[in-house]
């Protein structure tokens, strides 16, 4: 099995720090994804009779590692959507962004609107139909210069949870993320393969049955490690 790190498990949720390049839910595809390889993981544990149950609370897009929780129960799962629904769930992000931000910190609203056929989310007009509210919140941690090009260590603070969000918010403001082939023009016009730049480090949230607040925060992944050294991550 791909080696997932398991930072807490109990009866009712399991969080994990979820690998660059595995999908956060099942997908129609020969690589393992986040759900299936749970199910697998507690069904050799012998923790569950038959077919495990795993909700799905909050997504990361499949290039993006980092902190996750998931349900084991459905009152669990419902109780944790809850929490995503009313913004109590923390969130947070690094980021390494091409450009130049309008401010050292601050934040970003805009209304969003995705297409599912084409997988991509783009910054509308409010009267757009279909369009959702999209918010974060951004504190610049570093910057460097190299070969003429700026680059930032972002720290994120993820308001809502909108499709490509981060991705998108951040290339509109004028600074995408480094190695997103799909939103920043400083790579959409470059072949082969890159990792994105982006990290989730930091999670809190109430327990679903006990409402202990939890808080998970672990080490910057090597999206980030390639381009600032870890020191400068804290």
């Amino acid at each position: 099995m791909t080696e997932v790190k398991i930072l807490y498990e109990d009866k009712d949720i399991i969080v994990v720090v979820k690998p660059a390049g595995m999908a956060s839910q099942e997908e129609r595809s020969v690589d393992v994804d986040m759900v299936s390889w749970l199910k697998t993981y507690l069904v050799r544990q012998k923790k569950v009779k038959g077919m495990p149950y795993i909700g799905v609370i909050h997504r990361l897009d499949k290039p993006v590692g980092g902190v996750m929780v998931y349900a084991k129960t459905q009152q669990a799962a419902a109780k944790l959507s809850e929490q995503v629904r009313n913004n109590k769930m923390t969130k947070e992000y690094l980021a390494v962004l091409t450009g130049n931000l309008p401010k050292k910190e601050g934040r970003l609203e805009d209304m969003l609107l995705s297409n599912g056929k084409t997988n991509r989310t783009e910054v509308v007009d409010a009267k757009t139909s279909g369009a959702k509210k999209a918010v974060l919140e951004y504190k610049v941690k570093r910057t460097k210069f190299e070969e003429g090009q700026q680059y930032s260590l972002v720290n994120v603070h993820l308001i809502t949870g909108r499709r490509h969000q981060i991705r998108v918010q951040m290339a509109h403001a004028g600074a995408g993320l480094w190695g997103d082939t799909r939103y920043n023009p400083v790579f959409t016009d470059k072949k082969g393969w890159f990792d994105l730049a982006l990290f989730a480090w930091h999670l809190e949230f109430d327990h679903p049955v006990t409402k202990k607040h939890l808080a998970f925060k672990v080490p910057a992944g090597s999206q980030i490690t390639a381009h600032f050294k870890a020191g400068e991550c804290k």
